[in-house]
């Protein structure tokens, strides 16, 4: 009888480790997460900006230059402008809406953590 104790204390420590365990990798990867995706958005945001204000100087210096020519050459720099601008924030959104919907680091540790633990809790 006291054999039987043992063995259900033991499966219960090893459980309530398992779970501790668990819990310190869920928030490892919560932490892991959250810092993944801000370093991931503000990269974008750099890469993005810069960008953006690199074509819009060169388009500033073309209008500028285009400026004292004819006038439909000024309303297809702008359209182009317009299309450049309106592509290059479809290409952001789709990359912020890619980093939102990236999986949670160690969600396979975690899964099996969780096995781990309701096999001992038997």
């Amino acid at each position: 009888m006291s054999q039987e104790n043992l063995l259900a204390s033991i499966k219960g420590l090893a459980s309530t480790g398992v779970s501790i365990a668990q819990t310190r990798l869920e928030l490892l990867s919560v932490d892991a997460q959250i810092a993944r995706n801000k370093l991931i958005s503000l990269l974008v945001l750099i890469i993005s900006a810069l960008f953006f204000l690199f074509f819009g100087l060169v388009m500033l210096a073309l209008l500028i230059v285009i400026y004292s020519w004819e006038s439909d050459r000024l309303f297809a720099l702008s359209l182009l402008t317009a299309a450049f601008i309106g592509i290059g924030l479809v290409l952001a959104l789709i990359i912020r809406q890619s980093i939102r919907t990236m999986p949670r680091l160690f969600e396979a540790s975690i899964a099996e953590l969780a096995k781990d633990k309701e096999e001992l809790s038997r």
